[in-house]
């Protein structure tokens, strides 16, 4: 029987006021921004959805630094552009926190696509990969990964269909998109930096 493994600790600070995103099944969810920073201080976005229950639980405001536990969630998001994957966090729990930044996932999933395997400007080893995890309700995530070094050169090996499971952190990278009518726009990835993967058997 295949299991769900699907969770994430972020330690850090509210950068953005609560704003309405949505209801399902009479519940209202808030979505706001969550800065956590790394060792080196690049500061990664992270976009947190939560109940109103759940944050007025909390009763946070801007500036303050929280803990929240949770899943990390694929959402297709149409715009005029075209179709674009947007990555959040789900948070099942929420509260005021004085803790160091934090940010710990932990993922099982299979990988839907081949990794690529390729190596950046100054050399270093970097695969890419997209890996599926189950959530309830026979729903799936699609959440992109980078694997580094050695362990980029394991996942590459690999081809779709394998099931893995790592563990990493979820960052936030800015770029710019060229579009069709030669203008560009900046925009902001996410994907799961894994410090380990391995192969999994259920």
């Amino acid at each position: 029987m295949e299991y769900i493994i699907n969770q994430i600790r972020l330690c850090g600070t509210l950068e953005t006021a609560p704003v309405f995103s949505h209801e399902n099944h009479g519940r209202r969810f808030y979505s706001f921004y969550l800065g956590v920073e790394r060792l080196s201080g690049t500061v990664d976005r992270l976009r947190v959805l939560a109940d109103w229950e759940l944050l007025n639980r909390a009763d946070c405001a801007w500036g303050e630094r929280v803990l929240v536990t949770g899943q990390v969630r694929s959402y297709n998001q149409l715009t005029e552009t075209g179709r674009h994957l947007l990555i959040s966090v789900y948070a099942e729990s929420l509260e005021l926190s004085d803790l160091e930044p934090e940010d710990q996932v932990i993922l099982t999933g299979t990988l839907c696509r081949d990794p690529v395997y390729r190596r950046t400007p100054l050399g270093r080893e970097i695969c890419d990969g997209m890996l599926a995890v189950s959530r309830s309700y026979r729903r799936t995530d699609y959440l992109p990964c980078i694997f580094w070094g050695r362990t980029a050169r394991q996942i590459a090996a690999l081809t779709t269909g394998a099931r893995i499971t790592l563990t990493g952190r979820l960052q936030s990278r800015e770029y710019t998109k060229q579009l069709p009518d030669g203008s560009s726009e900046q925009r902001t990835a996410y994907e799961i930096s894994a410090v380990n993967a391995e192969l999994t058997r259920d």
